[in-house]
């Protein structure tokens, strides 16, 4: 009987405890992707048209604007080691046989391309090596990939803001700091001691970000919302001259989109016919479809800058990294007769099929 009444109790003990552990355990609550809306992407101040980079995520109808100078070089949170260029600020960079920082000097500086360059020059051949891949592929990066032998590792001339002559220009060197992060050794070109700073990777960004050129050198900086909530940008930017030459040299851009493709966004851009418009698109439309992972699918194929501006028979997809589908157009930009702000586009989207 005893045994029996130690059964009963210690059932009644294991009830009681589920029951409490359902009421203690905090509720999971899921905010279901927008449906869609209009959004104003603000890059206007009173400095210029576009002194912002603007931070869109569609899903939460959110825009996040970041000063476009605040950041020169980025370092990738992923499995390897890399590091990029800052588009919007025209940073561009060219390797010197060196690997000790003190040893580069200005005369090293003059001595290289980078120097005063004029991409208006019509004799200038190989530029394209000064700047990252214009469609965001890792592999092709004008600073190279951070070896685990700091011998292997090289100083860079980094040169900012499309004036290449000093101050604008800075001597850097970049080790591996064990597995989970990396040692920045950065001056001004004609200066002869360097500072470091620690750079540590956050795997909730696509990357880390670290300020040279605009009085705030060496400091880690917060530049872009974490990975899984921006699709893409609206910004100032570097991208190639030639839009059928994907080799062609650098030219800087006003008014240009940039897909998270490191965030896993992917982009796919739809001409309308007589038959499928922006408006009549439907989650049956998208059968047969094959959505891209460059970073520049929309760029600058969007518009134009003069005359009627933007192009309306073309329409984009953007997937996110939830798997959630919108359809996305430009209403307006402050080009010809549109209505819009120059500085300030306004976009419209609408979920066609959610993640």
């Amino acid at each position: 009987m005893n045994k029996l009444h130690s059964m009963i109790a210690i059932a009644a003990l294991a009830i009681t405890f589920t029951a409490c552990k359902k009421d203690n355990d905090e509720p999971i609550i899921v905010v279901p992707p927008s449906d869609g809306s209009t959004l104003t992407l603000s890059g206007k101040t009173t400095e210029s048209n576009y002194a912002n980079v603007v931070y869109a995520d569609l899903s939460t109808d959110k825009s996040t604007a970041v000063n476009r100078k605040s950041w020169a070089l980025g370092f990738y949170s992923g499995s390897d080691f890399k590091v990029v260029l800052n588009q919007s600020f025209q940073a561009l960079a060219q390797v010197i046989n060196k690997t000790d920082i003190n040893a580069v000097t200005l005369d090293d500086a003059k001595a290289a391309m980078i120097y005063n360059i004029s991409f208006q020059s019509s004799t200038l051949t190989n530029a394209v090596s000064l700047v990252d891949s214009y469609d965001g592929n890792l592999n092709r990066t004008a600073i190279a990939t951070v070896s685990a032998t700091d011998s292997e590792n090289k100083v860079y001339i980094i040169g900012l803001n499309g004036t290449y002559t000093e101050p604008n220009l800075y001597k850097v060197r970049i080790l591996r700091n064990g597995n989970t992060g990396y040692t920045l050794q950065y001056a001004k070109v004609q200066e002869t001691t360097f500072k470091t700073v620690n750079i540590t990777k956050n795997a909730e960004y696509n990357l880390s970000f670290v300020s040279l050129g605009n009085n705030n050198d060496g400091v880690v900086v917060n530049a872009e919302p974490k990975k899984a909530e921006w699709d893409f940008h609206w910004s100032y930017s570097t991208y190639r001259s030639v839009a059928s030459n994907p080799e062609s040299n650098p030219y800087f851009y006003q008014d240009f989109i940039t897909t998270n493709n490191l965030g896993g966004v992917s982009t796919l851009q739809f001409e309308e016919t007589t038959s499928i418009t922006y408006t009549t698109f439907a989650e049956t439309n998208l059968s047969g479809l094959t959505f891209l992972t460059s970073r520049d699918v929309i760029g600058s194929n969007w518009r134009v800058t003069t005359g009627t501006g933007i192009i309306k028979k073309y329409f984009y997809l953007i997937k996110d990294s939830a798997g959630n589908i919108y359809k996305l157009r430009f209403v307006s930009m402050g080009v010809g007769s549109d209505g819009g702000e120059r500085g300030k586009p306004v976009i419209e989207y609408k979920l066609v099929k959610k993640g």
